[in-house]
């Protein structure tokens, strides 16, 4: 772990914790006045905020850039693309799709922003207001987040932590203090987040339980429930996320496809294709004007409590939304990497959303007689079960939404967890399995505590003024991305311990020699096979031993009973190019030195003259990544 991190984030945690227990009104009413000024003062820049995001990801993604992968140039990609996007969506936006798919569309409908409540101009905009709430300016959030953590972790060797994003313009702060605090900001971000939506998707799930099965609602109910499900995130974070969490994501998907086939067969189903190409064109017709609303002419307080709330609750979730896209995308390209964060989760998005809202707007004109619209002002947490009811099979649907609801509860809460797991560790991913457990028990007692000193209104809103810092952390983000891409597109480094511009013109035109080749290899490669055998030795990883013979640094690893594997780092030389400064001078044809890698198993050398000690361990662990998934 990195203790200044770990146990800061959970002192951090507890002194919210104690302080919105021991007097919930008081810390509610403060929380809320300060989330309302802070909205009503930073409005105008949180929308500007987006829309840049926005721009920044296509531009990157659709240029030039997006040919760069999310590692080094062979990596292929950690996880199947089905697989990649049902662990992307069901961290995303999963228990939020199931709370609001019906609730949000009738609220827009019985209250919509600039036309008569009730109408078909009310449908039209509801469906329209949904869509932009849902669409890819969230997307556009979580993507530029975890686009900057998997460039910088992956292609650059950093690790695996918020920081890292922000080393293009911090440098080495970024290991000192500042860069704990970053971290430690993120862990709590992450924590009062996940906390409350687990406690709003509890709400949901026993609500459920009584208006169909009359279980009571009560404070034990909840908390019991909270124990069963988090025991079930515990086993399943403790499994990895190429195991447990991978399959749970799949498992939500099928559920969740299986639950809009349902309602889209016996619904009406010609009036939901049409309508879902309508809602779209509206969509796009209106991007741009909602883009940059904000009502500065004719202000009102429908602004404050829809859009300018999600901007600030996407901005707040994208820590940890952020990290475990990033943790999930090794070997993607950026462009790969948009187009799957950006698009396919908005387009299936807006295919429920339709599916859901279009129905119940469809239903509470028709049969309902507005019995859903009732529903939803008198209870949230039942509105999807009222829905239910309407629709052949209501008990057996009914049924399936809370088992989703449940499952989407435990997706929720082992992605946050090994986000924050991975983010107090350093950015290491294989930890000890207490640590896990301490992170998922503490997200659970967090929801539990809150529920049961009625503190969720609270940390609602003080999750929510932490979207003000951390959309300037992303705007920074932004720009080292930008500027660090933009250096690689040109084969620049910002590294200073690498190779700069100069450095590579110099060994252009005046290549390197022998000596130079030799002291690289005794101040940079030989430490860097040192740290990666001393640290496998220490852990009991693997045997392993650093050598060196006639010039050539070598690291033997034993990877299996009669699997061995050598890295080998040593000077070669090759004829001089015919337009160098060098051979001008000379009569007779003259040759250049470079220091080469190569890997028993792995076809090809590689070039790393000029590499920095970081970026050799990088590489020697790309190799053996490769081996270990031949």
């Amino acid at each position: 772990m990195n203790p200044r991190v770990f146990w800061g984030a959970s002192a951090v945690v507890a002194a919210m914790l104690v302080s919105t227990m021991a007097m919930p009104g008081t810390a509610d009413a403060a929380f809320k006045a300060a989330q309302a000024w802070t909205i009503d003062t930073f409005g105008w820049f949180y929308i500007a905020s987006v829309a840049a995001f926005l721009a920044i990801v296509l531009t990157l993604g659709f240029g030039p850039a997006g040919r760069l992968k999310l590692g080094p140039d062979d990596a292929e990609p950690d996880f199947p693309y089905v697989s990649w996007l049902a662990m992307l969506f069901a961290a995303g936006m999963g228990i939020g799709l199931m709370y609001f798919a019906v609730a949000e569309p009738i609220q827009h409908y019985i209250a919509p922003p600039d036309v008569a409540p009730g109408t078909v101009l009310a449908a039209r905009e509801a469906m329209a207001i949904t869509f932009h709430h849902y669409g890819v300016h969230a997307w556009a959030i979580y993507a530029l987040v975890g686009m900057s953590l998997a460039y910088f972790t992956y292609r650059k060797g950093l690790p695996l932590t918020m920081r890292s994003g922000l080393s293009p313009i911090l440098g080495k702060r970024i290991n000192g203090p500042l860069g704990d605090a970053i971290d430690i900001f993120a862990i709590c971000g992450t924590v009062f987040g996940v906390a409350t939506s687990l406690g709003f998707g509890v709400s949901q799930i026993t609500a459920g339980l009584a208006y169909e099965y009359a279980v009571p609602d009560t404070l034990g109910v909840k908390i019991g429930l909270i124990t069963v499900v988090m025991g079930a995130a515990t086993l399943s974070v403790l499994s990895g996320a190429d195991r447990g969490v991978r399959r749970l994501s799949e498992l939500n998907l099928i559920l969740a496809v299986l639950l809009m086939l349902f309602v889209m067969s016996v619904g009406p189903t010609l009036f939901l294709l049409r309508a879902l190409v309508q809602n779209f064109g509206l969509y796009l017709d209106h991007f741009v004007n909602r883009t940059f609303t904000l009502y500065a002419y004719e202000p009102r307080a429908w602004m404050a409590d829809w859009t300018l709330f999600y901007w600030a609750w996407w901005i707040a979730w994208s820590p940890f939304v952020g990290m475990f896209i990033a943790r999930i995308s090794r070997g993607r390209t950026i462009r790969e990497f948009v187009i799957g964060v950006l698009f396919v989760p908005t387009a299936f998005t807006f295919l429920w959303m339709t599916v859901f809202g279009n129905t119940a707007i469809a239903l509470d004109l028709g049969p309902a007689a507005g019995g859903i619209a009732q529903a939803v002002q008198a209870n949230l947490s039942t509105a999807l079960f009222k829905f239910l009811e309407y629709l052949p099979g209501a008990g057996f649907t009914s049924a399936l939404a809370i088992v989703l609801v449940g499952v989407f509860f435990v997706t929720s809460a082992d992605s946050g967890a090994l986000v924050i797991d991975t983010l107090a560790s350093g950015g290491e991913e294989d930890t000890p399995r207490w640590q896990r457990m301490y992170w998922c028990i503490l997200l659970g007692v967090t929801a539990a505590l809150l529920l049961v000193a009625g503190g969720l209104g609270a940390l609602q809103a003080a999750t929510l003024l932490a979207a003000l810092p951390f959309c300037f952390i992303m705007l920074m983000l932004s720009f080292g991305l930008i500027r660090q891409t933009n250096a690689d597109l040109a084969g620049v480094s910002l590294d200073a311990q690498s190779p700069a511009m100069s450095e590579r013109l110099k060994r252009l035109f005046v290549p390197a020699s022998r000596a130079e080749i030799q002291r690289q290899i005794e101040e940079r490669a030989l430490p860097a096979l040192r740290s990666v055998c001393e640290t496998m030795v220490q852990e009991g990883w693997a045997d392993s031993r650093v050598w060196s013979d006639d010039g050539t640094a070598m690291l033997t690893i034993t990877l299996e009973a009669e699997r061995v594997v050598t890295y080998r780092v040593g000077a070669r030389s090759r004829p001089l190019a015919a337009f160098t400064a060098l051979e001008a001078s000379e009569t007779r044809r003259s040759v250049a030195w470079a220091l080469m890698a190569t890997t028993d198993g792995v076809a090809g050398a590689r070039d790393i003259t000029g590499w920095s000690i970081d970026q050799i361990v990088g590489d020697v662990l790309s190799q053996l990544e490769r081996l270990r998934r031949s």
